[in-house]
Formats: structure tokens, C-alpha cells, sequence
């Protein structure tokens, strides 16, 4: 029997003729013992730069005369292969290893009639490419098979050598296609949930007092992200008081948007169980240092309570910037007088609060640094408060007002900057109007929240 390609060749071809297509009318073919194997690669005489590495195709048919001739087929072509030979299914599972680039399945296996071996293979080798081999008999089951998950159908008795070795080629850049396409919908799957997932954990705002509008925009650093480490919320308990809270958890990358999300829900909780002012920011500094991934991590938060009659206040500041302050006689800073640290910097950190006289007409700005911290020009110098408060106050004088000015502000602030902004960014405007009385007794309960939507109006 024949051991190499070339004897091989030379057995069936007669040393020069063209050899009969797979099971074509070339006359029956001898049954032996021969065991396909690894195709011999000829060394070319002179220096080699490049050896291309042997495609693994795994046979799997049950006649070895049908095995001897498939390897014949390809031993010629212009890509080096490597066949595999395997009886059954059986036996093919057992051997079939992440190095097969194609697999040939005959249908009319001993253990895998028709489909069902197709189904078989595919639910062991989902990534690896599949010729289906029939007869002209069953030649319908081609398309069925590729239906079901083959890259190609071929007919024994139409196969000849360039044939066969372009439909593998095809079949591998086929199977590449398909995870390239899988892949993508699987990204584009997980893109949408995971946006739905931000969506939903983004706050819905519990206000009842027509008296006031809550507008809030914000923006992640991260590009297509809907969370970042900045977060916010705003309820009203009870008691009639308004808690409005900003903060930043520091970075903008995934693991810090959701310890801005378990702090902003650890927050309106305790605002629900009671606490406020310093034993609250007590507690939620605790709640803080037990969720961070690193020591090195710290939350700034700026908190405000307004009092029932909407006139006075109280405000707090953990390491955050001052909300500014928009009356009829303009814009200001609220005093910064009280700043504690931030979250996570000291143990046992203690925060006190400023109090703060609203009057009858005013609107509150609550804004994380992203908004402060953009670059003026090519410069150094970064906008800072001191930048922002002339900026308001010529957007106010412009005429903005609601949605607009906040927008305006982030444009302008983005113009100033000659760039998107690079860090996280939220801006809440809270504002009273003295023609609605103020709204929300004592004694009421706060009405659960709707859907979020991260902005809007909330009455």
C-alpha cells in the first residue's frame, strides 16, 4: 500500500493522467486499509522565507475508499492541508480539537444519519466550518444542511480537485464572516442592554411642589456611556423639605459610575430613614469606604435642604464646589465657609452646614467640576468658578433661562475649552417661582418616583 502523496498519486492516476473526479465514472474505487493522514510538503530547494502552516481539515466519512480519494484530491493544492480521517462521528468528536480549520461531513454516517450528525457536530464545534458531502441521490439535503448551519454543500460525483480546495477556502472565509456578524450582534446586544441597565439606574427626581422645577443635564466622560462617576438626585420628604444632592466620584470609568450609583441610592435611603445634615454624610462616608474598589478613591458632594417655606436653607459641602446662587440682583457663590473633606480622604471626617436666605425669587445651579475644570485657549489656566459666575451672568443677561442656559453654559464652557470636555459632567437647575405657593405639608407623603429619564421637568 502506498505510504506517501506521490505514490499515492502515481497508484491512482496511472503516474501522468487526469485524475476521475470524487466517486465520479472513473471506475470503482479499491477499498484498503489506507488511513488518511498529514499531507507530505515537499522542502523547495534554496531559502525558504516563509512556511505556511498546514490546514487542519478533518474528513469524517465511513468509506475509505471515499477517505483515499479526498486526499488525493487535495494534494495538489496551492494550500498546504492536513487530513484528518475519522469513521464516525463518534470518533470525530473525540478528536476534534480547536486546531481543525474545516471539517468534510458525509450525511450517511453509521452514527449520524442525515441532519442529526450536522446538528451534532455544530452544537460540539460551533466556530469551526462545515462542507456537507452527498450523493446525487440526496444532493436535496444540501441545501437543507446549509440551511441548518453548514458554510457549503458539495455532490461526490461533481467534486474534483480545484473544486474541493476552493470550497474549503471559501468555506473558512464563510465561517470568518459569520463570527465577525455574530460578534457584532452580540456587541450591538450587549450595547443595548447595557444602556438600558445606565438608563435605568439614572435618577427620577421626588418632587410634588408645583412651586419648583427640577432640570438636570448630564453628560459621562466616557464615549458611548450613559453613566459616569458624577451623580445626583433630588427628594422631597414628608416634612415639606427639599434635599437636592450633587457629587463626583473620582475617575469616569466603569467601576466608579457604579459607586456613584450605590451612593446616590445609599443617599435618598437614608433621606427616607431619616437622617440629614453631618449624620447622614457620616453615614454615607461609611457606606463609601466599604463599597470602593481602592483606598485612593474619594466622592466630593455638595447637599442642600430647603425649608418648607422655600425662602431659607441649609447647605453642605464635602469637598465640592459652591452652588451659585441666581436672584433678580444676580449671580453669587453660596458661602463655602462650612467645606468639610471629601468622602473617603479622613476617618471620622465631620461636616458641618451654612445656612443660606433664598428669598421669594431665586433659582439654584448645582454643577460637578467637570464643568469648572476645562482649559481657557492653550493655556494652563482652567476656567474655575471665578470663570463660570461671568459666563452665567452673561447668558442670563442674554436671556437663557431653563434647559437654555444650562446648555449654553456647557457650549460655552466647551468653546472656552476648544474641546469636548473630557470629564464627567452634571448640572441641576432648581428653580422657585414666587407665584405658586409652596406646596408639600407636613405630614404628606413623598409620591414614589416615574420613570427615569435622567432630565426633565418634575412638578
Amino acid at each position: 500500500m502506498p505510504n506517501d502523496a506521490a505514490s499515492v498519486r502515481r497508484h491512482h492516476s496511472g503516474g501522468g493522467g487526469v485524475r476521475p473526479a470524487y466517486g465520479g465514472d472513473g471506475g470503482a474505487v479499491e477499498r484498503t486499509g489506507y488511513r488518511a493522514g498529514p499531507v507530505s510538503v515537499p522542502s523547495a530547494s534554496g531559502p525558504v522565507a516563509h512556511v505556511a502552516r498546514p490546514l487542519r481539515v478533518l474528513l469524517i466519512e465511513d468509506d475509505a475508499g471515499d477517505a483515499f480519494l479526498v486526499e488525493e484530491l487535495l494534494a495538489d493544492s496551492p494550500d498546504p492541508m492536513e487530513i484528518v480521517w475519522a469513521r464516525s462521528m463518534a470518533e470525530a468528536i473525540a478528536g476534534l480539537g480547536e486546531d481543525v480549520g474545516c471539517v468534510l461531513l458525509d450525511l450517511g454516517l453509521p452514527d449520524a444519519e442525515g441532519l442529526n450528525g450536522l446538528h451534532r457536530l455544530l452544537a460540539f464545534a460551533p466556530r469551526t466550518a462545515v462542507i456537507v458531502l452527498t450523493g446525487l441521490s440526496d444532493a436535496h439535503r444540501g441545501s437543507d444542511a446549509v440551511a441548518a448551519g453548514a458554510q457549503d454543500y458539495l455532490v461526490k460525483q461533481e467534486i474534483d480537485g480545484s473544486l474541493l480546495s476552493r470550497a474549503i477556502r471559501y468555506a473558512l472565509e464563510r465561517k470568518r464572516a459569520d463570527e465577525s456578524q455574530r460578534r457584532l450582534v452580540e456587541s450591538e446586544l450587549r450595547a443595548q442592554e447595557n444602556a438600558r441597565l445606565e438608563r435605568g439606574l439614572l435618577p427620577a427626581p421626588i418632587l410634588r411642589d408645583p412651586s419648583l422645577d427640577f432640570l438636570a443635564r448630564y453628560r459621562p466622560g466616557r464615549r458611548r456611556a450613559l453613566l459616569g462617576g458624577d451623580l445626583y438626585d433630588a427628594v422631597q420628604t414628608a416634612d415639606g423639605r427639599v434635599h437636592v444632592m450633587i457629587g463626583d466620584v473620582c475617575g469616569h470609568g466603569p467601576d466608579e459610575a457604579a459607586l456613584g450609583v450605590n451612593l446616590r441610592i445609599a443617599w435618598r435611603s437614608l433621606i427616607f430613614a431619616g437622617l440629614t445634615g453631618g449624620d447622614l454624610l457620616t453615614t454615607l462616608e461609611r457606606i463609601f469606604e466599604h463599597e470602593r474598589r481602592s483606598d485612593e478613591m474619594f466622592a466630593t458632594l455638595c447637599m442642600t435642604i430647603i425649608e418648607p417655606d422655600r425662602r431659607r436653607g441649609r447647605v453642605y459641602l464635602a469637598g465640592h464646589p459652591a452652588p451659585l446662587l441666581i436672584t433678580p440682583e444676580g449671580v453669587a457663590p453660596l458661602s463655602e465657609g462650612a467645606t468639610g473633606p471629601a468622602l473617603g480622604l479622613f476617618p471620622e471626617g465631620r461636616w458641618g452646614y451654612e445656612p443660606i436666605d433664598l428669598g421669594p425669587d431665586w433659582s439654584l445651579l448645582l454643577y460637578t467640576d467637570g464643568l469648572i475644570e476645562g482649559r481657557i485657549g492653550r493655556g494652563p489656566e482652567r476656567l474655575g468658578t471665578d470663570g463660570l459666575l461671568p459666563l452665567i451672568t452673561r447668558l442670563l443677561a442674554a436671556g437663557a433661562t431653563g434647559y437654555d442656559l444650562i446648555d449654553s453654559a456647557v457650549a460655552a464652557v466647551e468653546d472656552l475649552h476648544g474641546d469636548s470636555l473630557n470629564d464627567d459632567v452634571a448640572v441641576l437647575l432648581l428653580r422657585h417661582d414666587p407665584h405658586h405657593p409652596p406646596h408639600g405639608a407636613p405630614g404628606e407623603h413623598p409620591v414614589l418616583p416615574g420613570p427615569a429619564t435622567g432630565e426633565g421637568r418634575t412638578a
